[in-house]
């Protein structure tokens, strides 16, 4: 791997590089990017490999190179501007107000018992924000210890879009946001995050420092990323706040036309069932929109440009971006563009969120035009391969099939391998005598045979169920016929159930999609993994029917090109979840007969695998674990 990215920077040629776990890949990037002149860039999805490349992996590797070098090596961390405590902002918040009365006609000193409850409470959290202020170096949020709610950091943190710029900003000097840019762009190696490199390339590389090489960590996960930074929406409280944040600076007109809009999305979200709107914005829908845009646009032409000897440049900048933001949504939603897709998005419960999403159909033209112009790209992950094959996932990150793209720039493929040995280590067991399920939820058979597995073991066992029904379903199976310790997603926070499932040898963790990557138990606490069926997106999940759809409509298989690489991606990383280190052993069961049935999409999906010791026998798979079981 080492030679390979070498190879790649010499020839300025894109690299793929799937990687397993315990081969040692964070080191295998970072070793040849200490040669590259200037800053490297490394990317990630996850906090937690950001944290084990900050506070592991990259203080080692500059121990061991440091004799050879002749000279330290130096990395820094950038996040994005609302992970960093805002002083500007900090001036102006009132520690017994809600966050919202920031932007309202509050009374400058509140009276007693005015605020209580929620306020009060966040108002704590902001009195010991400022003493951490007083004291912090870096004003990153993650070092403020314990945490504070979203609620309160938002009150104390400037998104980008709002930011006036050091050069207008009172307190620009000592600005936190704008002094880790200068660290990054001060050192060798910069560690980021795929929101924040999705972001950049959407605002034409202006935030990350230029670099020769980016490594893309996790690479799997970029393409979601970028749609998601490319992803907006309308939502009634966010036309209100915006009104509230600008009616000092518009006229009364605009303002008026505002609330109007926002009592007309309400209406409108209400009329429309939740969905993609596949024939265009309805017409309840689209006056609101309409309104929307006529009072963003007249509102923006008040207030004018933000000047240096504005009396409150801070406050008018963030009026000024969320209207314009408001009114760009406004006008890609009217626009209708084919290359977008627009749907309602509304909570589970009852009276809760209420959204006019807009997001593009595809972001692989994005990546195409702002990933790999003038740096090399190395693209690593555990999961890069789909059916033992680079192509689709190099379509996905928008290089071409072939291996030479239109501008000559060409990229190569390496897997590495794994110094696993899964046929002895794992068996893959597929229970392909079970129904093709059905409705949403557990079926009484995958029940029992889920039962059967987690009894032949004694425990041991993470569940992972592609809804909370099925989940919850699965736990209160177990909980009425074992004494296992059964512990289900939701009753307690993700860190505590992951910590409590490592150190109760016999408990079982049961829950949905954020535990297919998240979960890193190594050892006898973890020796069956149970998918209960096999992850393929939901008919009503706006982007992958739309992507689905324009595939169908230009004579291919929306299924086949857009919801089994899906699948394949979500399942290789929860089958990942069992073999964490050279020493486990245990069971993968697949509660799901089609991936053994389905001769096209099943054969894909397995060969998207690692290569476990296969069956579909139940007496296999029980016999096995009932002798992991004994072991103990």
């Amino acid at each position: 791997m080492v030679a390979a990215i070498d190879k790649a920077i010499k020839d300025r040629e894109h690299l793929l590089v799937q990687a397993g776990t315990g081969t040692g890949k964070s080191l295998g990037y970072l070793t040849p990017a200490l040669l590259v002149e200037g800053p490297v860039v490394v990317s990630t999805a996850t906090l937690a490999l950001q944290n084990q490349l900050v506070e592991h992996d990259l203080p080692r590797l500059a121990t061991a190179v440091e004799p050879v070098l002749g000279r330290r090596p130096t990395f820094a961390v950038l996040k994005g501007r609302h992970h960093y405590l805002c002083m500007a902002k900090l001036e102006h918040v009132d520690e017994q107000a809600p966050t919202d009365t920031l932007f309202d006609d509050a009374p400058a000193t509140p009276k007693a018992g005015q605020w209580l409850g929620e306020a009060g409470r966040l108002g704590k959290q902001v009195v010991r924000i400022r003493n951490w202020a007083e004291k912090t170096q870096t004003g990153d949020r993650d070092e403020l210890d314990p945490g504070v709610e979203d609620a309160a950091w938002r009150s104390v943190s400037m998104p980008a879009r709002d930011c006036v710029g050091a050069a207008r900003c009172p307190y620009g000097q000592e600005c936190f946001a704008e002094a880790s840019r200068v660290r990054a762009r001060e050192a060798d190696i910069v560690v980021t995050n795929h929101s924040l490199l999705a972001v950049d390339m959407l605002a034409e590389r202006h935030i990350i420092p230029p670099h020769k090489l980016l490594v893309v960590d996790e690479a799997h996960e970029l393409a979601e990323r970028v749609s998601s930074a490319s992803q907006a929406e309308l939502t009634p409280d966010a036309i209100e706040r915006a009104g509230r944040r600008a009616r000092t600076l518009i006229p009364q007109a605009a303002a008026e036309t505002l609330a109007e809009a926002a009592d007309a999305l309400t209406v409108g979200l209400a009329d429309v069932p939740a969905g993609r709107l596949t024939n265009g914005l309805p017409d309840a829908l689209r006056q609101a929109v309409t309104l929307l845009e006529s009072a963003t646009r007249a509102g923006l032409t008040a207030i004018g440009d933000v000047k240096g000897d504005d009396p409150d440049p801070v406050r008018k900048q963030q009026a000024k971006a969320v209207l314009d933001e408001l009114s760009a949504t406004a006008q890609r939603l009217l626009e209708e563009d084919s290359f977008d897709v627009a749907w309602v998005e509304k909570s589970e419960l009852g009276a809760g969120r209420r959204a006019l999403v807009v997001a593009p159909l595809s972001v692989a033209g994005t990546l195409s035009q702002a990933l790999y112009e003038d740096r090399t790209v190395v693209a690593a992950s555990a999961t890069l391969t789909l059916g033992g094959r680079f192509d689709t996932v190099a379509r996905s990150l928008g290089l071409p099939v072939s291996s030479t793209d239109s501008k000559g720039e060409g990229w190569t493929s390496l897997d590495v391998g794994s110094p696993f040995d899964y046929p002895k280590q794992g068996i893959l067991y597929v229970a392909a005598h079970l129904p093709r399920p059905a409705a949403s939820g557990l079926p009484d058979a995958a029940g029992q045979e889920l039962l059967r597995l987690v009894e032949s073991l004694g425990g041991r066992t993470l569940g992972l169920f592609s809804s909370r029904k099925a989940a919850s379903q699965a736990a209160e199976l177990l909980r009425a016929k074992t004494d296992l310790p059964i512990l289900l997603q939701g009753d307690e926070t993700l860190p505590i159930l992951v910590r409590k499932f490592r150190e109760e040898k016999s408990s079982c963790l049961f829950g949905v999609m954020s535990l297919w990557q998240g979960v890193d138990v190594p050892g006898d606490s973890c020796q069956l993994v149970v998918i209960d069926r096999l992850p393929f997106p939901r008919p009503d999940e706006p982007l992958a029917a739309a992507r689905s759809a324009a595939v169908d409509a230009t004579g291919g298989s929306g299924f086949a090109a857009v919801s089994v690489p899906i699948a394949a991606v979500r399942l290789a990383q929860g089958v990942g979840r069992l073999i964490r280190s050279t020493g486990d052993k245990g069971v993968v069961a697949v509660l799901d007969s089609r991936l053994e049935t389905a001769r096209g999409y099943g054969t894909f999906l397995r060969n998207s695998l690692p290569p476990f010791w296969y069956t579909t026998n139940p007496d296999v798979a029980l016999g096995a674990l009932k002798r992991l079981g004994a072991t103990e």
